[in-house]
């Protein structure tokens, strides 16, 4: 793994420190401190007169969420008039391939990131090491164990998470048992989801977790064969499950999940939440094989992003911390204009 601790950079930390990211925070609600409070204007950056480069890194390249919001950074971009850089891994477990597309931007100069990282420590390197290479870096959609980041724009997760327990206890009237298939160990989003969740369980005795340690992976394929197993484990000798509700946190978890309990004939049969949207499980919605599922706005976190990172490129007054929300689906709202736009971003 290669890295860009180069004596120079080392030597210029504290310099670029205090002129890259001195507004950025571990998070917090407050805006940065800037040079002014000019509106964003489209167009070059402040030296040179050269069009501005933003690199968007994100976990995958393969989930409908990650297509979302490269059409919303792309829009950013028109609007702005910078060159958007969409680059990331096929999977989203490649840690390695993440590290090294962040440490190929940070050579290609780039004039910002944005990234999306797949594990919350294992990209703290790349990540800081771009900065101390002069070049700001605004996190989105799962948060990075450091402060060295300008923004942070994503879904607050953890109230994600609880919103979809909140949804499992009314479709099981406060009583049943449950199955929690995870993610991946490292991913941010993800576990604040599962934790949200989690929590507003256990606030309910008359749920039961059956099962909560078992994770699906990085691929809609992976987490079949996970769920399969799992599920295998809690069936009863007439084929029907001990479980009343099944939680998936992610895209991936929650299609790879539907296809299990359709082959075995449980869809519809037990409460199912998941989590993000695709054309897939909206089908499955109305098939009434999904009960609930939590959306994200993968277009206004990747739009929002960029106009984030342009405004600390030329030191305008930018948000520290932006909340892109999430909103529950059911059938019963499914076909409402505002949930439609959302279930069906535009895509690259």
């Amino acid at each position: 793994m290669k890295h860009f601790y180069s004596a120079a950079l080392v030597a210029g930390m504290a310099l670029l420190m205090a002129a890259g990211c001195g507004s950025g925070d571990k998070g917090g609600s407050t805006s940065g401190d800037t040079a002014t409070n000019s509106p964003m204007t489209p167009g070059t950056a402040d030296a040179g007169g050269k069009k501005l480069t933003i690199a968007v890194i994100p976990k995958g390249s393969t989930h409908d969420y990650w297509k979302a919001l490269h059409a919303g950074a792309n829009a950013a971009g028109k609007e702005l008039g910078v060159d958007i850089q969409f680059k990331g891994p096929l999977k989203e477990d490649d840690r390695e391939d993440q590290i090294k597309t962040v440490e190929d931007f940070v050579n290609a100069k780039v004039d910002g990131i944005v990234l999306a990282p797949l594990d919350n420590q294992a990209l703290v390197k790349p990540a800081e090491a771009a900065v101390m290479a002069g070049i700001p870096v605004v996190v989105i959609d799962s948060s990075l164990k450091s402060d060295k980041q300008s923004s942070y724009v994503a879904t607050d997760n953890y109230k994600g998470g609880q919103m979809a327990g909140e949804a499992m206890v009314k479709l099981l009237n406060g009583k049943g048992n449950v199955i929690v298939l995870r993610y991946e160990t490292g991913s941010a989003s993800t576990m604040d989801r599962e934790q949200g969740f989690l929590d507003v369980m256990a606030k309910n005795p008359g749920i039961k977790i059956l099962s909560s340690n078992q994770e699906g992976g990085a691929t809609a394929d992976s987490a079949q064969q996970k769920a399969q197993g799992l599920l295998s484990g809690f069936k009863n000798a007439d084929g029907t499950l001990q479980a009343q509700g099944i939680y998936c946190p992610n895209e991936s978890t929650t299609f790879g999940m539907l296809r299990v309990l359709e082959e075995n004939k449980w869809a519809g049969k037990v409460k199912f939440v998941g989590f993000d949207s695709s054309p897939k499980l909206i089908d499955g919605m109305k098939a009434g094989e999904i009960d609930a599922l939590v959306v994200q706005n993968p277009f206004k976190m990747g739009h929002d992003s960029v106009v984030q990172i342009v405004k600390v490129i030329k030191k305008q007054k930018f948000d520290a911390k932006e909340d892109t929300g999430a909103t529950l689906v059911t059938k019963d709202n499914l076909n409402t204009p505002d949930i439609l736009k959302l279930v069906t971003p535009p895509q690259e």
